[in-house]
């Protein structure tokens, strides 16, 4: 059956060279969940008179937003970790609650679709276990994205090593005053899966996803502090087979640019590049200490960047180099990492705040244009998901994912209509004009009300296991992360011996 979904507007996408392609008085035809054509109204509801019909007048339509970096629901801050600087921040993380996964990714995933959040990259932290109990926690977060009906490329982080400072973690350990030892050594325990077990798990969630339209897999190599160069390989030779696609943070923070030099005497991506992994198939989440010559690597060979604006604030890591990204011709997509600005999953205020963050001083100074940064959050994500480009536009072939909003909510009292129209949905479009959001063709938010799930039953499920008493296992690692802290902290005290410049770095 054909359905229509019309518009006053209707973005397809954009030309290679930015330009956006707008269709005015317009529709677009699903059949099969995908896109099977788009052009005028009159020309399309004549072609299709049986058809039902979503949007109508004062609507304007755009393909589904890309949150190409996400990790959890329930947000740190919500589970006790303040915005430390990122290397404080793991320390802090060890005390969070025991959490139901199911509820806890319903719970982003509510946030993320209302704001036209279409498709997720979820890369899942840590998992305590053995390879059923890892397959398992990957099983529990994709049942979840198919059950509120979201789009999601999901991978379980692939780390071998230093899994809370940059060292190993018998060193570490042995650091320690006597009496946390035993607790440290056990907290790694809980954590560490040989390698060849890791690579068990990714074929098990392979087999498990299997061809399912809504959920993709992918690989998740961590960080290179967290890999050995026997992981790098493994995740290069894994790639290679499959053709799979890889996002793996890099260079967030200046400590572990240090890291980088220390362990190569060079870039992290210049190393990485040397074992293979840089290419059309890497993403580096971050990416806020690139240097220019690394830049021009990941030109040189179509490495990807997604810029995670907020997180990169919140963690203190710095402001990513987005502007010599894209003037080198770099692809770049947006993601919201554990959470946007504003402690949420947002993608409308993360537009915005990559919009002015990188609105250099002076009259010519380069920064991004609102169709820029949609761009980024649309096609940009897209390509660094399995998905391709079989989302982020909603050109014909490919799954109609689209957000349809009310343009009388967005432009509320009045708009000048010489602003072009894009610019006006970057900087004024908020959640609450937020229309309708469909995956596949399907509506799975309407006029405020999720198609699939209950919200109200959601948070209030989520409420109540958090209502719950803390068990002695959850004191004990609360308990940890507050004695280690002060070690953590002496860590890195002295580890980048230059001062860092405000900001970020300096690029030249």
């Amino acid at each position: 059956m054909t359905t229509l979904v019309r518009a006053d507007a209707m973005l397809e996408g954009f030309e290679p060279g930015g330009a956006p392609i707008l269709h005015r008085d317009a529709a677009f035809a699903i059949a099969d969940g995908r896109v099977a054509a788009i052009g005028a109204w009159e020309t399309l509801r004549a072609a299709h008179a049986d058809a039902a019909v979503l949007g109508g007048p004062g609507m304007v339509a755009i393909p589904g937003l890309v949150n190409a970096h996400h990790h959890v629901g329930t947000t740190p801050l919500q589970l006790g970790s303040p915005d430390h600087p990122l290397e404080l921040w793991f320390a802090s993380r060890l005390g969070f609650r025991d959490i139901d996964l199911r509820l806890d990714t319903l719970f982003s995933a509510l946030e993320m679709l209302a704001s036209g959040v279409t498709t997720v990259q979820h890369l899942h932290p840590r998992v305590p276990g053995g390879v059923d109990e890892v397959v398992a926690a990957g099983v529990t977060v994709t049942d979840a994205y198919r059950e509120i009906g979201m789009r999601a490329s999901y991978s379980t982080a692939l780390r071998d090593q230093n899994r809370l400072v940059y060292a190993a973690d018998a060193e570490f350990t042995a650091s320690l005053p006597p009496e946390l030892q035993p607790a440290m050594a056990a907290y790694f325990r809980r954590f560490t899966l040989p390698l060849a077990d890791q690579v068990d798990v990714f074929e098990g969630l392979r087999a498990a996803i299997g061809d399912d339209p809504l959920i993709r897999l992918q690989l998740g190599p961590a960080n290179l502090h967290w890999l050995s160069d026997q992981a790098l390989e493994t995740t290069r030779a894994l790639s290679e087979k499959y053709a799979m696609p890889m996002h793996m943070h890099l260079v967030e923070t200046a400590y572990q640019n240090e890291y980088a030099r220390r362990r190569t005497g060079g870039s992290a991506l210049a190393h990485i590049h040397r074992l293979g992994l840089a290419g059309p198939r890497l993403t580096i989440g971050h990416g806020v200490w690139l240097s220019e010559s690394d830049i021009e690597l990941c030109a040189h060979t179509g490495t990807r960047v997604c810029h995670n604006c907020s997180s990169n604030f919140r963690l203190k890591s710095g402001i990513a180099p987005v502007n010599r990204l894209m003037r080198a011709g770099v692809g770049i997509a947006l993601g919201m990492d554990e959470a946007g600005i504003n402690d949420d999953r947002d993608m409308l205020s993360e537009m915005r705040l990559v919009l002015r963050t990188h609105r250099e001083p002076g009259i010519d100074a380069p920064c991004p244009t609102p169709s820029e940064v949609l761009r980024m959050a649309t096609e940009g994500g897209a390509a660094t998901t399995p998905f391709g480009d079989t989302i982020g536009r909603l050109s014909p072939g490919a799954w109609a994912d689209c957000v349809l909003f009310d343009w009388d909510e967005v432009t509320r009292p009045w708009q000048n209509p010489a602003i072009p129209m894009l610019d006006v949905l970057v900087q004024r479009a908020k959640a609450a004009a937020v229309k309708t959001v469909m995956v596949a063709g399907e509506v799975v938010y309407e006029n405020g009300r999720f198609t699939r799930v209950d919200r109200d039953a959601i948070l209030e499920s989520l409420a109540q296991w958090f209502g719950r008493k803390l068990t002695q296992a959850e004191k004990d690692r609360w308990a940890l992360g507050e004695a280690l802290m002060p070690h953590v902290r002496a860590f890195y005290d002295g580890y980048v011996k230059t001062p860092l410049p405000r900001g970020g770095p300096v690029l030249g």
